[in-house]
């Protein structure tokens, strides 16, 4: 087939008119090549390539060979190409895109699950790489850097205090597998910089943001993202959270609120993966169709390990894409209760479209459906990201996100659950079973401000590293978070640093409504140096109002061991 369609196009631009002779042999091998490389991609090999005189890809030729020929300036060939499909792309929906090579490698590396450098986990203080945590077993953990290390210099060239972006450290400590860079680092106690060759290797990326128990039979797992490595990052967790569970108290059974808030989704494939472990075999998870796509159902197959227990889903409007067919699939079949907020509503299909230099169009071919026959995905007006990309400021203004009697649901837009037929509704998003308003009145002015200069997590990262080894008597998180309280001295750094920067509470009455969140984050903060995210999360988890919902709603499940019981 690939060779037909080549030899056709030769025929076609070999052929061609003598009206249009203006395409020379430079053009017509760049078209060739071209045509070659599209019919190599299965997304595109059954797309018909038409060059004759009305063809509107023959205009576009013709555009590009004007401007880089006759044009009064010299130009830019490949920026005006991606210009081109940048603005073909702006007129369609809001997620098809165009991305450089470079922009590919980025976008790809979270979800691949792993990426290629020394393997640190840092924040910047002031502007300088502060190491937190080294991967385990990874390249700086085997030479020897340590948590509390400052990185000054990567291979003679100084990192710190030149004012340098992030982008360009990790371009500097970044690189295949397998090379060797020189590290120099800053260590308390020590009176010279510390100089270690590292030997870059592969590093993994976790969609995994916690797993703990929230009680003898309560689970809690929390997934960031949907990438290559989710389902399998999910399934461990739980078996871990199962095997603790049951050493704690044999006789209770496992349930589990997995939290999906925030989640911007990822990998249909991860998708499918995550629903197939809550449900039964033969169950609908999702199913695709498009213009150009049949329609194409994804099924469960009846192996998943979680099949029994109760399931709660945290979601707000952050929850998008594969996180919707998640929560979707579970609340469609009955398998579970949804509570927070009515989610982002990111129901189009992209399939990814390489060009020969590594750039990509992710191109939107078909519409996500629930098991109910819900599209997942909001209404849009082609061409207006703009307006699309409001939409949250939209939400609160017309009170959505405050009071669910501000959600209007036309009857054409309501659904019925599989099993207990209950009343779902489409119309984009997932709609929960149990709304959680948002609390506006949560973060005060003066907790933004300090949150915005980036002052509270600068001032605990030092505080923390002063006090490292005073902090290591807190063994485990559970520990931690019933013996640790913040010092005064932590709360007055951090306003006195505000007031450095003209950051005051207007009265007294606003400093008190700041502090008790104020406290909770900073020793969240303290929590996750001196551990991991889990345990960040594990702090200010009983903070958030829709968790607490969710673990209200958890036990009244429990209690009552059936769904129609949760109001």
């Amino acid at each position: 087939m690939i060779a037909t369609a080549y030899t056709h196009a030769v025929a076609i631009v070999n052929n061609t008119d003598t009206k249009h002779s203006n395409i020379n042999d430079k053009m017509k091998h760049f078209i060739l090549c071209a045509i070659a490389v599209l019919t190599a991609i299965p997304a595109v090999a059954q797309m018909k390539i038409q060059l004759g005189k009305d063809s509107p890809l023959r205009k576009l030729q013709i555009a590009e060979l004007a401007i880089e020929n006759l044009y009064v300036d010299t130009v830019n060939a490949n920026k005006l190409v991606e210009d081109g499909i940048r603005g073909m792309l702006s007129k369609l929906d809001p997620h098809s895109s165009y991305s450089t090579a470079e922009e590919t490698k980025e976008l790809n590396e979270p979800l691949q699950g792993n990426f290629e450098g020394i393997g640190v986990q840092y924040n910047m203080v002031e502007d300088t790489l502060l190491v937190i945590q080294t991967v385990n077993g990874g390249p700086s953990e085997k030479v020897g850097i340590l948590a509390g290390d400052r990185i000054i210099a990567v291979n003679d060239t100084a990192i710190a205090g030149v004012k340098m972006s992030r982008s360009e450290i990790m371009r500097r400590l970044r690189g295949k597998k397998g090379t060797k860079v020189n590290v120099a680092v800053k260590r308390a106690g020590e009176a010279k910089p510390i100089v270690f060759t590292v030997t870059r290797d592969r590093i993994p990326v976790t969609s995994l943001d916690a797993a703990y128990l929230i009680e003898p039979g309560i689970g809690y797992v929390k997934l960031g993202s949907f990438g290559a490595t989710t389902f399998r990052e999910m399934a461990h967790a739980i078996d871990s959270l199962r095997q603790r569970n049951s050493a704690l108290s044999p006789s209770r059974k496992f349930n589990l609120i997995l939290d999906l808030q925030d989640n911007g989704g990822g990998y249909l494939s991860a998708a499918v993966e995550v629903a197939n472990e809550f449900l039964a075999e033969d169950d609908l998870i999702v199913y695709t169709e498009g213009r150009k796509v049949p329609r194409r159902d994804m099924n469960a197959n009846g192996y998943g390990k979680t099949q029994k227990g109760h399931i709660v889903v945290l979601v707000n409007e952050y929850t998008a894409s594969a996180a919707e067919i998640v929560s979707g699939a579970i609340q469609d079949h009955d398998r579970g209760y949804i509570v927070g907020r009515r989610t982002f509503g990111k129901g189009l299909v992209q399939r990814p479209v390489e060009l020969p230099d590594g750039s990509m169009i992710r191109l939107t071919v078909a519409h996500y459906y629930t098991p109910t026959g819900r599209c997942i995905q909001k209404p849009y007006k082609p061409g207006d990201k703009a307006g699309y990309d409001m939409d949250f400021e939209q939400r609160l203004k017309h009170g959505e996100l405050t009071c669910r009697d501000s959600i209007h649901f036309a009857d054409s837009l309501k659904f019925s659950t599989l099993k207990k037929q209950r009343t779902v509704y489409g119309g984009g998003g997932i709609m929960p079973d149990v709304f959680v308003p948002l609390d506006t009145t949560q973060y005060t002015r003066y907790h933004r401000m300090l949150v915005a200069k980036g002052i509270i997590v600068a001032q605990t990262l030092k505080y923390f590293d002063l006090h490292r080894k005073e902090m290591a008597k807190y063994n485990d998180v559970k520990h931690f978070c019933s013996d640790f309280f913040v010092p005064d001295e932590l709360i007055k750094i951090v306003m006195k640093e505000g007031e450095k920067q003209d950051i005051k509470p207007k009265d007294e009455e606003e400093r008190n409504r700041t502090m008790p969140y104020l406290k909770m984050q900073l020793k969240a903060l303290m929590a996750r140096d001196l551990f991991n995210q889990s345990a960040y999360l594990e702090v200010a988890n009983p903070y958030s109002d829709i968790y607490n919902k969710g673990v209200e709603v958890m036990k009244t499940l429990i209690k009552e061991n059936k769904y129609d019981k949760v109001q």
